[in-house]
């Protein structure tokens, strides 16, 4: 190929790559704000349905206080007295009501239920962070990819470049064939590169389409909507402020609370408790009931007060006692709740620090290798340089900006688990535009 054909191909490859850019970037952006929202709108209805089962089971404990009534029959007929048909006199129409008027028990069991209604709602708050933090890391990542893939375009066409520069080079028996080799090898490392940018890419923009249920090619992100994280301050006590702020905390307390709860009412079960029940029956004359009970009559009520005071109950105990040993299970699970985030806090202040270190070092070797591009360019341009220094030179920016990168994205996630950790993820993640 002649070398005014070669420069052709290389801007048309160029221009083609441009175009595709500029397509991919034409699909639907969508802000990290808004990415958060529709999250949360979409999971919303799957994200109570945890609080809705422990408040039906709160509404459950609280309603044997209230009146149950039961209306029915049991007809059926007899042949000499008339037997029971379960446990009920055999009846045209019947009514049955039966409420809990003392009990210790049912007392404590209503606060078990309660405190696991507070619990359920705290575990919904821990499941909302953590709905959050993976919207919030998959955006933040696939706008590093989205970077990434930019920065390859460009070096490839650099590379692209060069290739048809050695092959002129060597053609005209400047350059070694070796030369041409290399620069063929340099690009097809960062066609590799590209490859794993997009794979990358499109894997997160899938989970980020699932996450807020938009149509998966038209999402797009918009850097300048993600806000500035906060600075972390090493001399604060982030440790202390997540045990008081972390639903996981509060919530492995609320459920020890709730089986200590339930571990009293079960021993309470076997204290004295009253009940008022009360029952009517229309009877029928086909049961026999005018030929045994004298004074017969098709209407019939009762009603009263059920005393029940528990002698000698071995199976009552044992069940309190295992209600005992979950509740003490229970409070070490909150204990060791607390030691986890506690640890797992701190181990990420300290860690912030180290990779604040190393976004410095990455970012001093970017410029480093930007000042020995500029310095190998102006040595060409004097001819005193080669076009091997300079595609060296290049190179090493390229790598060097992609380490800054990652450097970054590993910092700002430690920081993102950070807020989640101390209950500000959400209110971070809803300041930006």
């Amino acid at each position: 190929m002649r070398a005014g054909s070669w420069h052709r191909f290389v801007r048309l490859l160029v221009s083609l790559l441009m175009l595709l850019c500029a397509c991919a970037a034409a699909g639907q952006n969508i802000t990290l704000h808004k990415a958060v929202e529709l999250a949360i709108r979409r999971s919303a209805p799957a994200a109570h349905a945890d609080e809705d089962k422990a408040h039906a089971g709160y509404s459950e404990a609280r309603a044997a206080y209230l009146p149950r009534v039961i209306f029915g029959s049991g007809i059926g007929g007899s042949y000499g007295f008339p037997l029971s048909l379960e446990n009920a006199a055999p009846s045209l129409f019947n009514v049955t009501s039966q409420q809990v008027l003392y009990s210790p028990a049912q007392k404590a069991f209503v606060k078990a239920a309660r405190t696991d209604w507070q619990a359920a709602q705290l575990q919904g708050k821990d499941q909302r962070d953590a709905l959050i933090q993976d919207t919030v890391l998959t955006y933040v990542e696939l706008n590093k990819w989205n970077q990434e893939i930019e920065l390859l375009n460009t070096e490839l066409a650099n590379n692209l470049k060069v290739e048809g520069v050695e092959a002129e080079r060597v053609k005209a028996g400047v350059d070694r064939p070796l030369e041409q080799n290399r620069a063929k090898l340099a690009s097809a490392r960062v066609r590799m590169r590209m490859a794993e940018a997009k794979g990358s890419a499109d894997v997160l923009r899938t989970h980020l389409a699932q996450l807020t249920g938009l149509a998966e090619e038209e999402l797009g992100t918009e850097p300048d909507s993600i806000p500035g994280l906060p600075e972390v301050k090493q001399q604060d006590n982030l440790a202390a402020k997540a045990l008081q702020s972390s639903p996981v905390v509060k919530a492995a307390d609320q459920q020890a609370l709730a089986k200590r709860f339930a571990a009293e009412g079960e021993y309470k079960a076997l204290l004295p408790s009253v009940d008022l029940a009360g029952q009517y029956a229309l009877l029928s004359n086909f049961n026999n009931y005018d030929v045994y009970i004298k004074n017969f009559q098709t209407h019939n009520a009762t009603g009263g007060i059920v005393l029940r005071l528990p002698f000698l109950d071995s199976t009552q105990r044992a069940r309190a006692a295992q209600a005992k040993a979950d509740a003490v299970r229970s409070g070490r699970d909150a204990e060791q709740a607390k030691q986890k985030v506690s640890l797992e806090t701190l181990r990420l202040q300290r860690g912030v620090q180290e990779l604040t270190a190393a976004v410095d070092v990455a970012q001093l070797e970017y410029e480093m290798a930007q000042s020995e591009l500029e310095a190998v360019e102006t040595r060409l341009k004097a001819e005193t340089g080669t076009l091997r220094d300079e595609q060296d030179a290049r190179s090493k920016v390229e790598q060097t900006y992609d380490s800054l990168i990652d450097a970054n994205f590993a910092l700002d996630k430690a920081r993102v688990q950070l807020l989640r950790n101390t209950g500000e993820l959400e209110q971070w993640a809803m300041s930006g535009k």
